[in-house]
């Protein structure tokens, strides 16, 4: 999908010592690099990813190359031109993946995702990588945007493919699915609704999501001073949006509960270490 033109890149101040070398390296990324240099290219696909993720490539935010790098779904199963799925990684802190779908948000993902994904948050890059198999070297992990809306994790170990990951699974993982003050819960049926976090009810105020239909939302059952909180643990909970949140990574947890305590715009806190799902 990407398009450059090499007599633009010869003509322009290079020594006519150095030639343009055009080569498909081992891990898959095809770059434009002079011919006495290994190390530094002046172009590489794997900055412009299309549908699949690699192991070295990278998604997110890259400030030195001013690039943002996604996941774009084929249009069909047959035809590779860009579909309307769009895997990106936000970037505020506690950084996540978001599903779009025609430009609307349509799911983001959990802590599983944490599990076989390499997270870097720093000032120079915010990026997503798959991590190294180091108990088997032979296979190799693909991460790939499907044209039906879906993210999914395989493995290739020889000429076997295998699923290890597929995102959405469930009603539960629909973005925003049941509003604020609420969370998705399985019955013992199996079934996925809908329910208040204990110290809500259903209230009479609606609201509407892009999502969903209109809903009633979930309201505080009595309201007493912000200094007198009790906090219910719950257990295999997604963490909110980080956008208007505050991110403290060097705050213990108790010190993280005393803060929240003291503040009446805080009205819950959780542990950031995805890779335990947190709390």
């Amino acid at each position: 999908r990407s398009v450059w033109n090499t007599t633009n890149l010869i003509n322009h101040n290079i020594d006519i010592k150095e030639s343009l070398v055009a080569e498909l390296l081992d891990n898959g990324n095809f770059v434009l690099r002079y011919s006495n240099s290994k190390s530094f290219f002046l172009w590489e696909s794997f900055d412009y990813p299309t549908d699949t993720l690699l192991p070295g490539m990278k998604l997110g935010w890259d400030c030195s190359k001013k690039l943002n790098k996604n996941l774009t779904s084929w249009k069909s199963l047959k035809d590779p031109s860009s579909g309307s799925y769009v895997f990106a990684i936000e970037t505020w802190k506690v950084s996540h993946g978001l599903i779009l779908g025609e430009g609307q948000l349509r799911y983001r993902t959990d802590s599983t995702y944490s599990s076989f994904m390499n997270i870097t948050e720093t000032e120079e890059e915010i990026s997503h990588s798959l991590k190294t198999n180091t108990t088997n070297v032979s296979s190799i992990s693909i991460l790939q945007m499907t044209y039906i809306g879906s993210l999914r994790l395989m493995e290739l170990v020889g000429e076997e493919m295998h699923i290890k990951f597929y995102y959405p699974n469930d009603f539960c993982d629909i973005y925003n699915v049941c509003g604020d003050n609420s969370y998705c819960n399985f019955n013992n049926k199996g079934r996925q609704n809908c329910l208040c976090i204990e110290g809500f009810q259903l209230g009479h105020d609606q609201y509407v999501s892009s999502l969903t239909k209109t809903k009633k939302r979930c309201v505080k059952k009595s309201y007493s001073s912000c200094h007198k909180k009790e906090f219910k643990k719950m257990k295999n909970m997604k963490l909110p949006d980080t956008q208007y949140t505050t991110v403290e990574t060097k705050v213990g947890f108790e010190e993280c509960q005393k803060k929240c305590g003291m503040s009446c715009n805080c009205t819950a806190f959780a542990n950031v270490d995805m890779g335990t799902g947190g709390l």
